[in-house]
């Protein structure tokens, strides 16, 4: 049955490398190039929200050849705004961890 409470983020919604028929959801400048699964569930912890499950084993509808993994975090906002928010704190950690 379908949970309408939480919303599903998939790791391919940031990966650079991705065009957005191949599932990117944001624009370039808000992605990185290859996150890993421990990046993102960092950000959306960092982006005020728990996540409830996720699974690194998974595959992406679009990329089905790929695993990639999601994670489960509950609807506060419409999912493009908690898309918005991960971001910023995924592409401001990379950011620190380069430099």
């Amino acid at each position: 049955m379908k949970d309408y409470e939480h919303v599903v983020i998939w790791l391919d919604y940031f990966n650079k490398n991705l065009t957005i028929r191949a599932g990117r959801r944001l624009p370039k400048e808000k992605c990185v190039f290859d996150p890993s699964l421990k990046e993102l569930q960092d950000a959306a912890v960092d982006a005020g929200m728990n996540f409830k499950e996720s699974n690194e084993k998974a595959r992406f509808p679009r990329r089905a050849f790929v695993r990639s993994g999601y994670i489960v975090v509950p609807k506060a906002a419409s999912k493009r705004t908690i898309l918005g928010k991960i971001s910023e704190k995924l592409v401001s950690k990379r950011a620190k961890q380069t430099k």
